[in-house]
């Protein structure tokens, strides 16, 4: 990648204006485009933003990205066709498109764009750019590919008119285009000066992702002006955007890895908004009326993953083994340790407050049926096992803390667990090439519809951690046609039948005995009281483009 030294200059200290509330509702998904007027438009004189947080980008390319950093990257230079309503996430709003419709058993979505929509460079956004988008997306096979997954065809009829045909059907898909890894990109752009390419094989004969750190291609309120490793990201305001113009005119998003120096930027003025303080340091910003700090309830969560088919997992195939290591966990004490009591246990990896999580059992210690199924599977001496995990801290969740309490953990029952903390492009090399026997990761919901966790998380045929774990394929050790059958039903009912089919899937990823939970916690963001449009937002994290300044 090219190093692009910018340079982060200083910033001197400010006065603040007096406290201002923050929303941080756990699924306001807002709208990140499209509207033509308000009060807040583009300030000249507004100073630039600063936010400070450990940034997990794997990539900036739109079809490659996948993280919490790139949602929020993602939401800022791109758009999608539809979004939801910042109130109420169930009625959909629009972004790109003004309409759309789905045929009676959800196996064709027609879409309508708006005329008005242009990218960054003035050229108008077409069917052409969405259909480009959407099977580049497909075809560079990337985390994000399975949102369209049993597509069979991309189609534009016209230049104002989009057709989505599933080969079986998908309840699930409108929920799907307003996350921001279905944004649209200038495929004139990207094709002709990045070379990227959206046919079939595009994830062998595709070559354009470090193009993608120097360039942005999207019609969102900001565009990329650089991207450092290990720094910063910044974005410069889009003066041609078609929606409501961004108010700040540079945002940089700082790398800080230590919640305690976010806190202090967020301090000193040096930091307008910290996205990953520890519960603890709340109580440090008593009495300072320069900031804001709030912990709300969310939809994050954390987990510990078994992976038997990685390299040096032997011991894992047994589901005895992994039984075992869940039984093993204190989970009450894991939340005490990791987030001082500000979270949640969660029974499956369908997250506490989704479409078929309530009815679940809650994991709990048994640590004397953990020793007798270590005997049973013949492991009662115990072994040693690599947990290689990304040395990082997410929703105020300290990897390093959680694992050390795992590792304290297992060794009740004679399981020793070598920790190896590594930077996030080094735990993505290690798991794509080899998996992990045992790591810690996190997710935060793509979008609205539940489906998205068994995709991901079951296993089935397509699923990451399927792959990841060793499964997935018919007559592996791992698959799971339950999971399968169940979710060809959950996408095919309607909302009413959708409660008690997902509630079966989620037990049988409970079973699965590969994804484990640790800790669903409270969010704390943290901003000067003079930024306003503080909205956390499952569809796009942190909308930048929402915020304002405080008149």
């Amino acid at each position: 990648m090219k190093n692009l030294n910018h340079g982060l200059v200083k910033r001197k200290k400010r006065g603040r204006l007096a406290i201002a509330g923050v929303a941080l509702a756990t699924l306001v998904i807002a709208n990140c485009g499209g509207s033509s007027s308000s009060s807040a438009g583009s300030d000249s004189t507004a100073r630039e933003l600063i936010v400070a947080r450990d940034m997990d980008i794997n990539s900036l390319d739109p079809s490659r990205t996948y993280c919490d950093t790139c949602q929020i990257y993602m939401s800022a230079a791109y758009e999608t066709l539809i979004g939801l309503d910042v109130n109420d996430p169930s009625i959909q709003i629009p972004r790109i498109a003004t309409s759309w419709e789905a045929n009676a058993d959800n196996t064709v979505f027609t879409f309508a764009l708006n005329s008005d929509a242009k990218f960054a460079d003035g050229s108008s956004i077409t069917s052409a750019d969405v259909k480009w988008s959407w099977e580049r997306l497909m075809n560079i096979k990337g985390s994000a590919s399975y949102f369209l997954d049993g597509v069979s065809s991309v189609e534009a009829p016209d230049a104002a008119t989009v057709v989505v045909t599933f080969a079986a059907p998908n309840s699930a898909f409108l929920a799907i285009v307003s996350s921001t890894y279905m944004s649209i990109m200038n495929s004139k752009v990207a094709s002709e000066e990045g070379s990227a390419i959206a046919a079939s094989g595009a994830d062998t004969t595709d070559l354009a992702e470090q193009w993608f750190f120097t360039h942005s291609v999207g019609s969102g309120p900001y565009t990329l002006e650089s991207y450092t490793e290990g720094d910063s990201l910044v974005l410069v305001r889009n003066e041609n955007y078609w929606g409501t113009p961004a108010v700040f005119p540079k945002v940089t998003i700082k790398q800080v890895k230590d919640a305690s120096a976010q806190l202090q930027l967020l301090q000193n003025g040096d930091a307008d908004i910290a996205m990953q303080l520890s519960f603890d340091s709340i109580s440090q910003l008593d009495g300072n009326a320069s900031v804001v700090a709030t912990p709300k309830d969310s939809y994050n969560y954390v987990y510990i993953a078994l992976s038997p088919g990685a390299k040096g997992a032997e011991n894992l195939k047994d589901p005895k083994v992994r039984e075992a290591i869940k039984l093993a966990i204190d989970y009450d004490g894991m939340i005490d340790t990791t987030v001082a009591g500000n979270g949640k246990k969660q029974a499956s990896p369908i997250p506490n407050g989704f479409t078929g999580s309530a009815d679940l059992a809650l994991p709990a210690q048994d640590i004397e049926k953990a020793k007798a199924l270590m005997a049973e599977a013949g492991k009662e001496a115990g072994f040693s096992i690599d947990a290689i995990f990304p040395n990082a801290n997410v929703y105020g969740v300290d990897f390093n803390v959680m694992m050390q309490k795992a590792q304290q953990d297992l060794k009740a029952i004679n399981i020793e667990l070598v920790l190896q903390p590594v930077e996030w492009a080094k735990w993505s090399e290690t798991i794509k090439a080899q998996g992990i026997p045992v790591t810690a990761v996190y997710f935060a919901p793509d979008h609205t519809d539940s489906s998205q966790y068994v995709q991901y998380f079951g296993m089935i045929e397509g699923s990451s951690w399927a792959k990841r774990a060793g499964g997935g394929a018919a007559g592996t050790p791992l698959s799971n046609a339950t999971e399968q059958a169940l979710l060809a039903k959950a996408l095919a009912a309607g909302s009413d039948a959708k409660a008690g089919l997902y509630t079966q899937l989620g037990q049988e990823l409970i079973n699965d005995l590969v994804i484990l939970p640790m800790v669903n916690p409270q969010l704390v963001l943290a901003n000067a009281s003079d930024i306003e449009g503080m909205h956390y937002s499952a569809c796009c994290n942190l909308e930048l483009g929402k915020l304002t300044l405080k008149k």
